[in-house]
């Protein structure tokens, strides 16, 4: 259900969240799936990953199930977006549609994300009584400010598209038959440099 593929040549990273019918909703096993994925790329020294989804979703968040099981209150979830976070190379966060819940921390967590015009962005803690993980707030905060941070977290607002490019929260908006095909455009200024020249110049940019 995490799937990995190698593209330009190997240089960089396509990582999918590859469960469509039940709307890209995460278990322990994918988030952890996910964290591996994240793991072996840095290893095989790429310099730029691209993270999307399958269908009309990016992520429901977590599993429903799981969640009730005890997953939305896991520390996987700020592993998961630590790992991200971390990543010395270019992270691309190609928005196939909805982000929700959980699905925030690895978005938030990359350094550029896309959308298709019909995505909403939307974080129900408040409502569904569980806490963000470690890390969510601060980075959505980073982003857009404290005050709509409080309106997505504490009022539970759902935000469109256009109204998330505008705060800060996507970075472009794009068609769903060529967003992948934009993704590949923004990391192409990062194929051709060196693992390494990637690495410092991502690493001067997180002092900011």
């Amino acid at each position: 259900m995490i799937g990995s593929t190698r593209l330009a040549g190997g240089e960089m990273t396509l990582i999918t969240i590859d469960r469509p019918g039940k709307a890209n909703a995460l278990t322990e096993e994918m988030l952890r799936a996910l964290i591996d994925a994240f793991d072996r790329a840095e290893a095989e020294r790429v310099k730029a990953v691209i993270l999307t989804g399958t269908g009309k979703v990016f992520s429901a968040g977590a599993d429903l199930d799981a969640a009730r099981a005890g997953l939305a209150q896991s520390d996987v979830w700020a592993a998961l977006s630590g790992r991200v976070a971390t990543m010395p190379c270019l992270t691309i966060a190609a928005l196939n549609g909805t982000m929700a819940g959980g699905s925030f921390g690895m978005g938030l967590a990359c350094d550029i994300r896309l959308a298709v015009p019909e995505a909403q962005f939307f974080y129900p803690v408040m409502r569904l009584g569980y806490q963000p993980p470690q890390g969510d707030p601060e980075r959505l905060a980073a982003l857009i400010g404290p005050s709509r941070a409080r309106l997505i977290l504490m009022g539970g607002a759902r935000i469109a598209s256009d109204e998330a490019l505008s705060w800060g929260l996507i970075d472009r908006i794009h068609d769903r038959e060529v967003l992948l095909a934009a993704a590949q455009d923004v990391a192409a200024a990062a194929l051709s440099a060196s693992v390494d020249h990637v690495a410092a110049l991502k690493a001067r940019l997180a002092q900011l």
